[in-house]
């Protein structure tokens, strides 16, 4: 589980960048959601996926 990560932190998932950056929501147990902005929101297990935690500004 990747315990660095927490809601409001940017991410991008890195077998699927072409959902684009994304913004924690929530994370409960090992299952995060998270509004990414070409896609909307998905609900990700952070078992499975290995979110990369990203520093981004608008």
């Amino acid at each position: 589980m990747q315990y660095e990560l927490e809601p409001g932190n940017f991410v991008v998932n890195p077998s699927q960048k072409d959902w684009g950056t994304g913004q924690i929501q929530s994370i409960i147990k090992n299952k995060a959601t998270i509004n990414f902005e070409n896609v909307g929101k998905k609900v990700i297990n952070l078992n499975n996926i290995n979110l990369k935690k990203i520093n981004y500004e608008k």
